[in-house]
């Protein structure tokens, strides 16, 4: 016996998917939720009633305006990002590791301090690196004539170094032996830790005031720390230490910009009065210093969206896999950091003007 027409198409409606049923209620149901709760302006709540008086599910309505305005505001953050890495240089500075040294710290843990060189200005940049398997590929390769002495000399051995080692290459009592291609270039150890896993990565700027003159307008000296203190922790990490004071103005700028911001103005603004840019700095060595020693899976300690655009490089031959925030001490814990009312000017530009990952406690906000 055949059903009614109205009964027959019920069925069907029942067995039909769910993506392919017309019904806003069904559609608003299985729709990502975008925003917990999404409430109106005036304008909107007037929109709403106009639309709802024309027969319009209002609660789909508002939903799919909700997930317009996420796609375009991320279609637009991508564009962003795409135009900065276009500004970026095509070719990296080459880069050359001249010395290797360890250093014994009084916090603990042992660093690998590397000097390098490079083609681009007359600087000494710097890697401070936690960890004996973090090995830079221009001071480990050969050159012609040179002996076990002359590598051990400048840094190229692997292991540790102790009274009457003959060998650079092969560490006899710790069983470590370096392996080379046909090139001379040292052929890394996948079974490493750095091999393994992302490392744990801070470009650090210079600073002569936050670091050596105990200076409480910035977080500099702190985070230097900090970043030491994290990867000494892990036994394992690299700091790139890039020589441009300043923000890349140099320390007398600097100096002359610290009485600009006791005038009144904030960083962005002193250095532009300079004539100078909000901030000068370019990560094109750290990037280049990061692919010497093999670096190229990063977990980047930075509140900055930029540097991270900027250290992965035009090519993205450095990939960030994650953003590390660094939060200062003194919003953590009461009692610890630096406490000043110039940090916390400097902290809240960072915030407003250069648009750093930070969110502000609300006992430090004005």
């Amino acid at each position: 016996m055949s059903k009614p027409n109205g009964e027959k198409d019920q069925e069907m409606e029942i067995d039909r998917p769910i993506s392919s049923v017309p019904s806003t209620d069904d559609i608003f149901e299985h729709m990502p939720i975008i925003s917990p709760k999404i409430t109106p302006t005036e304008s909107e709540e007037e929109e709403e009633r106009d639309l709802y008086n024309a027969g319009v599910d209002v609660r789909y309505h508002r939903t799919k305006k909700q997930m317009l305005s996420h796609n375009v505001e991320k279609l637009i953050s991508d564009i962003e990002v795409e135009a900065k890495r276009n500004l970026l240089p095509d070719v990296l500075p080459k880069v050359q590791c001249i010395a290797r040294a360890r250093i014994p710290t009084t916090k603990g843990p042992e660093i690998f301090l590397h000097l390098y060189a490079n083609n681009v200005d007359k600087k000494e940049h710097l890697a401070i690196v936690f960890g004996e398997d973090i090995r830079s590929r221009s001071l480990f390769r050969r050159k012609p004539g040179e002996t076990q002495g002359d590598r051990m000399t400048r840094g190229a051995y692997v292991g540790r170094l102790y009274p009457g080692r003959r060998l650079a290459d092969k560490d006899e009592k710790l069983g470590i032996e370096a392996r080379f291609d046909g090139n001379g270039d040292i052929i890394p150890d996948v079974d490493s830790v750095s091999g393994k896993k992302p490392t744990l990565v801070r470009i650090h700027s210079e600073c002569y005031t936050g670091e050596t003159a105990w200076s409480a307008r910035c977080d500099c000296g702190e985070q230097f720390d900090e970043a030491g203190r994290l990867m000494g922790k892990n036994g394992h990490g690299c700091i790139v230490y890039l020589r441009q004071e300043g923000r890349g103005i140099g320390l007398g700028e600097k100096l002359k910009a610290y009485n600009l911001q006791d005038l009144g103005s904030d960083t962005v603004q002193a250095n532009l009065l300079l004539r100078h840019p909000a901030d000068k700095r370019s990560y094109s060595m750290a990037t280049a210093i990061l692919l010497d020693l093999g670096l190229t899976q990063i977990r980047l300690l930075t509140n900055n969206p930029d540097k991270i655009i900027a250290v992965e490089g035009k090519k993205q031959l450095v990939k960030v896999v994650e953003r590390v925030p660094m939060i200062p001490l003194a919003w953590q814990k009461k009692g610890k950091g630096i406490e000043s009312k110039e940090i916390e000017g400097y902290l809240r530009t960072k915030v407003e003007r250069m648009g750093h990952l930070l969110s502000c406690p609300p006992e430090k906000q004005i």
